[in-house]
């Protein structure tokens, strides 16, 4: 998307992120009940970590080539959810500047969710040892 790009490209961020959470909740045609799940995982990770990211579970971004540089890929842990909440973690503990720019999700026509039970407490857990571990970790300061 144009507007992640132009994010990073034109205005400075190191990470952009296509949010569905930063003016209210801009989804459509999802069930209620994942809605909320997904609103309130956001609201956990923001509150665990104190990222002030919206939407950490966000799959639609932009990295700069030097944010996937510095962060040590062979070194993030999760596949599920979790790995975007880690990636944008580690990205933030490391100094990069972020930005959410509002999108409109509109969920797909074809194939199925990823979400299974495992997926969802690799993330609920995942949490918990993404913000230990940073205790106990150096990170270098890019900003």
């Amino acid at each position: 998307m144009v507007r992640l790009y132009e994010a990073c490209a034109l205005e400075g961020n190191d990470l952009a992120i296509g949010s569905r959470y930063v003016n209210g909740v801009n989804v459509v045609n999802w069930p209620m009940g994942r809605v909320l799940m997904s609103y309130l995982a956001g609201k956990y990770v923001r509150l665990f970590t104190g990222m002030p990211i919206n939407d950490p579970t966000a799959g639609f971004k932009c990295y700069r080539r030097k944010v996937l540089e510095t962060l040590n890929l062979d070194k993030i842990k999760f596949v599920g959810y979790a790995f975007q909440i880690e990636m944008k973690f580690e990205a933030w503990m490391h100094g990069f500047k972020i930005k959410e720019v509002t999108i409109i999700f509109t969920d797909r026509t074809k194939g199925q969710s990823k979400m299974s039970i495992d997926i969802f407490k690799e993330a609920l857990f995942g949490v918990i040892e993404i913000k230990l571990k940073s205790y106990f970790k150096q990170y270098k300061l890019v900003n």
